[in-house]
């Protein structure tokens, strides 16, 4: 049902100029990686201090407000440069799990991000059961880490 959409991205202008450049493909998942790397840590920032394991002296809507810059900023990175390479091999991803397995997570991760995590981290310290931010905390980081797993997985696949 979806196949015929995923081959006519490919055939786009932006998925025919990546597809037959030499170069644009790696540069374009370099700048995605280098994203990858900026989301992980906002998100490594706010959830190490959800599960009490950094960043203690800082209160938890501080390290919120300070972490969702970088955290909005990589993300909309992330999905510019994906969708650029998603266009030039979107018939290989149709077909490809991991791909399906990053797009649920991703998904996931971002629906759970900004609203379950969001709402708990700007409650802030003693407003939310020590319990519940580290519960959070680990949903948030299962999540990312599907993400991530799911992009590598994309690399290794045929």
């Amino acid at each position: 049902m979806l196949l015929p959409y995923f081959q006519w991205f490919e055939t786009t202008t932006i998925g025919t100029a990546i597809k037959n450049s030499s170069w644009a493909f790696a540069v374009i998942e370099s700048v995605h990686l280098l994203a990858l790397a900026v989301i992980g840590g906002a998100v490594l920032m706010l959830d190490l201090r959800l599960l009490g394991l950094g960043l203690r002296r800082q209160p938890i809507p501080e390290v919120a407000r300070e972490a969702q810059p970088w955290l909005v900023g990589s993300l909309i990175v992330m999905l510019i440069t994906g969708f650029a390479l998603f266009s030039s091999e979107a018939t290989k991803c149709y077909y490809s799990t991991p791909f399906w397995v990053k797009m649920t997570s991703l998904a996931l991760a971002m629906a759970f991000t900004f609203t379950v995590r969001r709402r708990v981290s700007f409650e802030g310290d003693g407003r939310v059961r020590p319990i519940v931010l580290r519960l959070v905390a680990l949903v948030s980081l299962t999540l990312w880490f599907g993400v991530g797993a799911g992009g590598r997985w994309i690399g290794f696949s045929g």
